[in-house]
């Protein structure tokens, strides 16, 4: 999604509006740049996040040295029409530092590791079979992988009426796993799930 120019009000910031990128498939804020409208232009037209540096008075794309590049997704606008929301897809770590974000070393948390699982099952599809036990799958036949999929299933149930909560939520990670490689042999994801589960709540 573009941003219409003339909406955006860099007169607040002389000339620069803050954007905070956001990590697009686990929503992990990466870090804080500035923007004024050639940044603006550039990310839009090249796809690749781009600032203005205000200390070297100069545009600079994220990653241009490094190749520690960002993917841009999308682009929203706040409320008050001064900060920008930049969605974006890392090439390796975000910060200076080498940490995956410059809000913390650690990864996506909660919920949004559940993208970083995704990404790491659609790097399997191409990998050695011997050496990935998720390849394997994703490269063996789909009727396997679905009944490892059901099978998976009837454990967490059995799970749930007469083991520990230890147990059920160890047999639900093992089934939301194999649900996910599922997924993926389909070129799905639970992007995709979520999208049908909010289509049944409006």
């Amino acid at each position: 999604m573009k941003v219409d120019f003339a909406k955006v009000d860099f007169s607040k910031g002389r000339g620069l509006v803050p954007a905070i990128v956001q990590n697009a498939d686990t929503g992990q804020v990466l870090m804080l740049g500035y923007m004024n409208e050639d940044a603006l232009a550039a990310t839009q037209k090249s796809g690749f996040v781009t600032f203005y540096s205000r200390s070297r008075e100069c545009l600079w794309r994220k990653g241009e040295t490094s190749g520690n590049t960002l993917a841009l997704v999308n682009i929203k606008l706040d409320c008050d029409h001064d900060t920008l929301l930049v969605q974006a897809r890392p090439a390796g770590p975000t910060c200076h530092t080498g940490t995956i974000s410059c809000f913390g070393a650690k990864g996506p948390q909660g919920l949004g590791w559940l993208g970083e699982l995704s990404n790491l099952i659609e790097g399997r599809k191409k990998a050695d079979p011997t050496s990935s036990y998720t390849a394997k799958l994703l490269q063996g036949p789909l009727s396997k992988l679905a009944q490892k999929v059901g099978e998976e299933g009837v454990e967490t149930v059995i799970a749930a009426l007469v083991e520990t909560d230890d147990a059920l939520t160890n047999e639900a990670a093992d089934l939301l796993y194999h649900l996910m490689v599922l997924l993926a042999a389909k070129n799905l994801s639970l992007t995709d799930v979520v999208s049908k589960l909010q289509s049944r709540h409006k």
